[in-house]
Order: structure tokens, then sequence, then C-alpha cells
């Protein structure tokens, strides 16, 4: 009886781990991204809305920026969050978008249409739901009448660049192609939250709860296509 409940349970564990199975590698990895990245955010969210001892690095931080604040740096900084704007990230997803249809990516095509505007407005949900304001100064670089936790330019820009780099690790098969898209996508994500964090748009935990967030959502939007292609290819064999 112990040894069929061990063999089973083996079994359970190789299907899981399994990078062809509907339900293998591909959801593992995804529900393990979703949970880690969830419970960054939830940790965020408490300690913010209980004023704990991030909230006093959040205000050192937006003021040491601002009072270090200097050109070229600023206004390049502007463009940065003016690239990842609402307008911004339309014509990039539009771009992106294009790419897909061109290559015959539809699945990745679905991913970019379901998890893009679904992201954005679960991002207005949270805010709404937080109402954390931004930080203020007597002469702001930047000013805004929405709410500022979690980051939208952050999460938005996760979502994105999070899906092109998924995208491109799997569909490229030299290394260090995988590596530099990694990286680069990286690096374009940290560069947009530092840009809301240096402009005073945001509190660093606000763009850290944006990235995290949107972590967490692109983990549930790509898993659940994965999914279903998976599925229908499975049909057809």
């Amino acid at each position: 009886m112990e040894h069929q409940i061990f063999n089973k349970f083996v079994r359970f564990i190789e299907a899981r781990l399994s990078p062809s199975g509907e339900f293998g590698l591909h959801l593992t990895l995804g529900l393990a991204l979703l949970l880690v990245s969830g419970a960054i955010f939830g940790d965020l969210a408490e300690d913010v809305m209980g004023k704990e001892a991030i909230t006093v690095l959040d205000l050192q931080v937006a003021h040491w920026f601002h009072a270090h604040a200097f050109e070229p740096l600023t206004s390049f900084m502007l463009g940065v969050s003016w690239v990842h704007t609402g307008y911004g990230m339309a014509v990039l997803v539009a771009a992106l978008g294009w790419y897909f249809w061109r290559v015959k990516a539809r699945y990745w095509l679905l991913a970019l249409l379901v998890a893009v505007p679904t992201g954005a407005a679960l991002n207005v949900a949270l805010k709404y739901y937080f109402q954390r304001t931004r930080p203020v100064f007597d002469d702001p670089l930047v000013t805004l009448a929405t709410y500022s936790f979690p980051s939208g330019h952050a999460a938005a820009s996760t979502v994105f660049y999070g899906l092109l780099a998924s995208y491109l690790v799997i569909a490229r098969p030299h290394w260090h192609v995988r590596l530099g898209t990694a990286v680069g996508c990286s690096l374009m994500v940290l560069l947009v939250a530092f840009s809301r964090v240096y402009l005073g748009a945001h509190f660093m935990s606000d763009v850290l709860a944006g990235m995290a967030e949107s972590v967490a959502w692109l983990a549930v939007c790509i898993t659940a296509i994965s999914t279903l292609r998976r599925r229908r290819e499975g049909r057809t064999v």
C-alpha cells in the first residue's frame, strides 16, 4: 500500500515537471511565479497600508532624488516615462502585435491582447482600492491627480517587456540571444520604474508593487494560454 502511494506521488511529480504535458512544467513554473510575486505584492501592500518602515524609506528616497535632479537626466527620464504612458504603450503593443501576427505566433498574440488591457484594468482597480496619495513637493517635476499604489508605468512595462522576453527566450535557440533578451528587457523595466521614482511620480514601494503585480498577472495569462495551446494541439494529434 505504501509502495503504491509512493509510486503515485512520484508519477504526480514527474507529470508536474514534464515539459510536454498539458499540466506539466509550464503550469508548475507559472504557479510558482504567481505565488512568489503575489506574496511580494501582499507584503508590500501590507507594509504600505500599515505605514511600516518602508514608508519612511519611501519618503527619504523620494526627497533625495528630487533634491538631486539635474539636466539632461531629467529630460531623459521624462522621455522614458512618456514613451510608456497609455499612448506610448498602445504603439508598442500594436507594433509587437503586428510582429506576432506576421510570424503567425497566434497564441503569443492572444497573450498580448489579453495580458496588457486586463493588466491595465487590474492596476486601476488596485489604485482605487488602496488610494495612496503620490509624493508631494513644493516644486514637482510632474503633477498627477491619480492614485500612486501600485505604479501603472511599472506594471505596464513589466507586462509588455516580460511578455516580449518570454517569447524571445522560447523562440530563439541561441543561449546568448536568450540571455541578452532577458537582461535587456529587465533593464527596460527597471529604467521605467526608476524614471517614476526619479521624477517624483511614485514612491519606491509603488514601482516594486507594480512590478510584482504584473509578474503575477503575466504568469496567469501566459500559463493559461500555454495550457490552451497544449490542449488544442493534443486534440489534433
